[in-house]
């Protein structure tokens, strides 16, 4: 059910507030893309700088959109536990199918406490939850002791692991029970083949914001066994992955798709749309990839 491509999407703007059609055209060719899962309102949705009712819309919106066609798993991380089990309230009952939950930043709690958080939410809300390890961002890094115990709890279905480090799939895999089903789908999309060659079952992408049907074709052939159209595929994909990241994330991911006809460029503060030399980057990777709306 969770697996392959699975596009993090942007929250596009209009006048100060969420674009609704277009997002909702975004989530639409992403369903025509193949891609096989949505992931609203994360990081490179922007909701550190959504309000809480806004955040909650554009998950409602999501899953209505989506109507079933693809697994929806709604972004509902805060570095306060209350806060976060309530987002994850709201994507149940709005119909999604799982929750993302980034560990709590700024707190810098350690692994007693990050523990108690994802426990805290797994005994409040019944619904399937992905753990979010992204130490860059979060300071603090979910060790695999810590992956291993969660896992054990009834709703920790999975991981987006973004430590790119790629051992920690088969770390994972060693000390988690046996019997034991849990996801592991990479953040990272410049390893994500890498990762699913150590054991993964797909990556929450950037990149799929712009080609979905590349980044889906991509997962689709290693499914397939086909690791030279796997290759291929990420080879044309890999200077574009570093292009979603020449200036602060989802700056380039928005500039590549207003490119495109797609929806506008515009991002809340403190992030700032890309440069021009970010640009230029942007634009030969779009070019070289074959991009196209």
């Amino acid at each position: 059910m969770f697996s392959g491509s699975i596009p993090a999407l942007v929250t596009p703007f209009l006048n100060g507030g969420v674009d609704k059609k277009a997002f909702a055209a975004l989530v639409e060719r992403q369903i025509a893309g193949g891609s096989r899962a949505l992931v609203p309102v994360g990081t490179t949705g922007e909701t550190s700088t959504l309000s809480t009712e806004e955040h909650k819309n554009v998950v409602t919106l999501c899953v209505e959109v989506a109507a079933g066609r693809v697994p929806v798993i709604a972004g509902a991380g805060s570095n306060s536990t209350e806060e976060a089990i309530d987002l994850v309230a709201h994507a149940k009952a709005a119909g999604a199918d799982a929750a993302l939950v980034v560990c709590p930043y700024y707190n810098k709690p350690n692994q007693e406490g990050l523990y108690a958080h994802f426990k805290a939410i797994n005994d409040a809300v019944a619904l399937p939850v992905f753990l979010y390890n992204v130490p860059g961002r979060t300071i603090v890094d979910l060790m695999p002791q810590t992956v291993a115990a969660l896992a054990g709890l009834p709703n920790v279905i999975g991981i987006k692991d973004a430590s790119d480090e790629m051992e920690r799939v088969v770390l994972h895999n060693q000390l988690i029970k046996p019997g034991t089903q849990f996801i592991q789908l990479s953040g990272e999309d410049s390893s994500a083949l890498a990762h699913r060659a150590m054991g993964g079952a797909g990556c929450i992408s950037v990149t799929a914001n712009v080609m979905p049907e590349a980044c889906a074709a991509m997962h689709a052939a290693f499914d397939k066994g086909d690791l030279e159209v796997a290759r291929a595929i990420n080879q044309k994909l890999v200077l574009l992955h570093r292009a979603m990241f020449a200036s602060p994330s989802p700056g380039p991911a928005k500039y590549a798709l207003s490119r495109l006809g797609l929806c506008r460029e515009d991002v809340r503060l403190p992030i700032t749309p890309p440069d021009k030399a970010a640009r230029a980057q942007i634009d030969e990777a779009l070019a070289l990839a074959g991009a196209s709306a």
